[in-house]
Formats: structure tokens, sequence, C-alpha cells
């Protein structure tokens, strides 16, 4: 038994290691596309007359809170009206469709051309409205946003150029931040994600491997969708699936950092977890359909490997929550068997792969703040890992799901349309009062990290000490704020 744990851990600790070179290479490559975009001449301006039409898609179920400042957002694109379509595909069963229609109504009759379009069953969820409504689109391309976002008036103007370039089938932007301020939780999320859209995208497109849209702020060439196979709902991370599928198909996806989407940031914890588990099971679920296809493929050798690193991404979680469980008895079995010493010392490469994450998000908040980068790196970074920690037993269930197939429906993140610290989300219909047994778990897990400090200090082996701290911070973070929007709430 002590033979199986210390393989699962050094095991555990050698995929985090693995992982944690894949984020330095891409951040290598991010570095150098920054040297090589000094060079790069400014896209020529597009007339009027040369633009394509282009349709709006704007997906959403249930959204009352958002809904009107998304109409409206799109309504006022600076793109020529006569090839502008604007379509609500609502999956709504509340009053948001009645919203809707009043909102559609007001804008139609300034001569927008926007349809409310309902189907008779939600089918798919959102890839089957956004197939349904990509069969009655008029427009060459298709500009996609969920009902967080309020993308700016120029969005169009500045994306749509791009496709001049017949080989393009996807332009995505990055996802700005409306309410980023707004508490500790939101600014962690602006944290990891600007790490993402800025360092994470931009060094897989420079390194010519595959890269996704994001579901949002970004817009498919409609033939680029055809040819790819269509949308697809047999996994909850329906835009992962069709980029890879489109990527199979040789079409080039172009990320443009320096075009912002501004979107609204989750505020509760559940509603993090909710975001969260849809992307890391549909993650898993995307690697399990797409991973054969990857390695039969022709593509060269490196980009494969970037590319299994990127379908297995969310796995790391699992291997964090292997580490983490294991790293307790691992202590009595150091303690219990010295001659394994040097073997124990192996642990080191997890402060290597620790230093190699550590560049990775420093150079994306030198990205996002470079006048006070160093205040608000080491304000936030260590947080963040805390949290992250967290939330690995979530993400890691979430992830195992996805990997063995186990299917469950597509849920929405709640949306709250709250921007500032003084503005209240009590009384949104959409936030329920529930407590799950995950969190009862992530509560014990608190205590069981709090066992590992004190195991750590009784053997004198305080090594990990650190990392149980984090872990224990992290479950109790976690564990608290699931808990404390259920107290309110109820």
């Amino acid at each position: 038994m002590e033979i199986l744990v210390v393989v699962l851990y050094c095991l555990a600790l050698l995929l985090i290691f693995l992982f944690s070179l894949g984020q330095l290479n891409l951040t290598r490559h991010y570095l150098k596309k920054k040297k090589q975009d000094k060079f790069v001449s400014a896209l020529e301006p597009t007339t009027d007359e040369d633009l394509p039409v282009v349709t709006v898609q704007l997906p959403v179920y249930n959204e009352l809170y958002v809904i009107e400042r998304l109409i409206d957002a799109s309504a006022s694109f600076d793109y020529p009206n006569d090839k502008l379509e604007i379509q609500v595909l609502d999956d709504s069963t509340d009053e948001t469709v009645e919203c809707i229609a009043r909102r559609v109504a007001f804008w139609q009759n300034k001569g927008v051309d926007v349809k409310h379009v309902r189907r008779s069953d939600r089918v798919g969820f959102k890839a089957g409205a956004l197939k349904y409504g990509l069969e009655i689109a008029r427009g060459e391309f298709a500009a996609i946003f969920d009902a967080d976002f309020i993308p700016n008036k120029d969005f169009l103007r500045k994306t749509v150029p791009y496709f001049k370039d017949e080989s393009i089938g996807v332009v995505q932007t990055r996802w700005g931040h409306l309410n980023k301020d707004y508490s500790m939780l939101t600014k962690l999320q602006a944290f990891g994600l600007d790490a993402h859209f800025s360092v994470e995208q931009s060094g897989r497109s420079q390194a010519g491997s595959f890269i996704n849209f994001n579901g949002t702020a970004g817009i498919w060439r409609k033939r680029c969708i055809d040819e790819a196979g269509g949308w697809s709902a047999d996994t909850l991370t329906e835009d992962l699936d069709l980029s890879y599928r489109a990527q199979l198909k040789g079409w080039k996806f172009k990320f443009l950092e320096e075009v912002e989407a501004p979107a609204e940031l989750p505020i509760l914890m559940p509603a993090i977890k909710s975001q969260q588990y849809r992307w890391n099971k549909g993650a898993a679920e995307t690697a399990r359909k797409n991973l054969g296809k990857v390695l039969r493929s022709k593509i060269g050798l490196e980009s494969k490997v970037h590319a299994v690193f990127h379908l297995f991404n969310s796995s790391i979680f699992v291997c964090l929550l292997l580490a983490a469980l294991l790293s307790i008895p691992m202590l009595f079995i150091k303690y219990n068997n010295p001659g394994y010493k040097a073997l124990f010392d192996l642990g080191s490469i997890f402060l290597l792969g620790f230093f190699s994450i550590g560049f990775f998000y420093w150079i994306a908040a030198k990205r996002m703040v470079p006048q006070k980068t160093g205040k608000y790196y080491f304000r936030i970074f260590p947080i963040f890992l805390t949290v992250s920690m967290g939330l690995s037993l979530h993400n890691a269930l979430a992830v195992i799901e996805g990997l063995l197939g186990f299917k469950t429906p597509f849920i929405r993140t709640p949306k709250f349309n709250i921007k500032s610290a003084d503005e209240s989300w009590k009384g949104n219909i959409y936030v329920r009062n529930n407590i799950t047994w995950l969190t009862i778990i992530e509560g014990f897990l608190c205590v069981y990290f709090i066992f590992g400090i004190a195991a750590g200090i009784y053997l004198h082996d305080f090594g990990l000490i650190i990392f149980h701290i984090m872990l224990a911070a992290g479950f109790a973070g976690v564990f608290y704020h699931s808990v404390k929007p259920a107290a309110y709430a109820s």
C-alpha cells in the first residue's frame, strides 16, 4: 500500500510539473509574439461597400437582468444597417420572453433588423440554439455573444476585416471585465482569465498550435462551421469541440488580444462553481471525443503535443487533488522510511513547476497592469493559487465525469447586472438556497489539511507545511463562500 501511495503521489507531481513546463513554453511563445507585433503593420480599413453581411447571434435562457443591455449594445453596432442581422435566440421560460419581445420591437421600429427567435423545445441547449439560428441566418458570418457581454460599438469594424484572408474561419477577441473590482472573487477570476486571454491564447497562436473559440465575443465564418460538421451538443463545451473539428479541417483561427469585449464576472461562489464545472467537464468531454482525431491527423508533432496539453488542461485539477490528498500519508511514510529520503526529494520538481506557473502569471499581470505589476501580482497571485486549490475537488470531479462519459445537462451561470460593491444581488430569482454534499466535503477537507499542518509540526517535517496551509485556507474559503449565499437567500 505504501508503494502505491508513493507511486501515485510522484506521478501526480510529475504531471503537474509537465503541465507547468507547457505553460512556460506558452509564455516563451507569447513573449516572442510581442516582439514580432512591433513590426506588424496595421490592417487596412474596409469601406462599407466591401463589408459582408453579419448575423449577430445572442443565445439566451432566462436572462431577465442582463438581456436588455445585450440587445441594446448589439443594435448599436457601428455597421451598415443593411448588412447587419441580429438574432435573439431565446429559449427562456420566464418573463425574459416578454422583456425580449419589447426590446426587439423597440429596435425594429428604429429600422434595425433584429429578430426574436423561439424554438418549440430546448434540445441541444446553447449549441442547439446556435445551430437553429444559423439555418435561417442571412449573414455570411456569425458573431456570437453570451448574455453577460456588452460588446463595444466598433467590435465588428475591428474584427470583420480579418476575414479577407479566406483561410481564417474564426476571429476571437479578449474578454474584458465589467465588474472586476466588485470583490476579491471577481478580482481572482479576472486574474485567471487575463492570463488565458493574453499569454495562453496568444502563445498558442504564435506557436501555430490549436486555439479555441471561447464561446462568445468572436465571429465564425459560416462555411467554416458547415465544413467542420456544425454545432454539436454532445459536450458541455460546444465551442472547444467545434474549434478542434474546424482546425482539423485546416481552418485557421485569429486571436486579437488588443480587441476587448467587456463582460460580467460571476459574483457568487455557486455561480463560479457552475461555470467552472461546465468548462472543466466540457473540456474533458472534448478531449475524450477528439484526442484520437488529433493523434491521427497530419499536423506536426509539436502541435500534437500542444493539443494534448490543451485538451487535458483541466485534468491538472485531478493531479492537484491527488497530490494534496496523498501528501499527508506521505509525511508518515517518509518519517517511517528514512531510506526513501532521496525519492521524496524529487518533490522539489513541484517547486520548479511553481516558479514556471508564477512566471506565466507574472507576464500576464505585467500585460494587464503595467504600471503597478509587482503590487498587483503579489497581492492577487497567492490568493489565486490558494482558491484554485480549494476548487480542486469540485473541478476534479467535473473532469473525471467528463473523461468517464457521464452526461449532465447544460446549466447556465446566473447573471446579476451588478458592477459595484454597493449594489445587492439579494432578491435575484436565479439564486437558489442550496448546500450540496460536495460543499460539506470541502469543509471536511479544510479540517483534513489542518491536521496535515499539525502532523508536519509534530513530525518536524516542514517541507509541505506551506502547501497544507494553502490547501486548508483554500478549502475554508471555498466552503465559506459556498455556504454564505445560501444563508443570505434563506
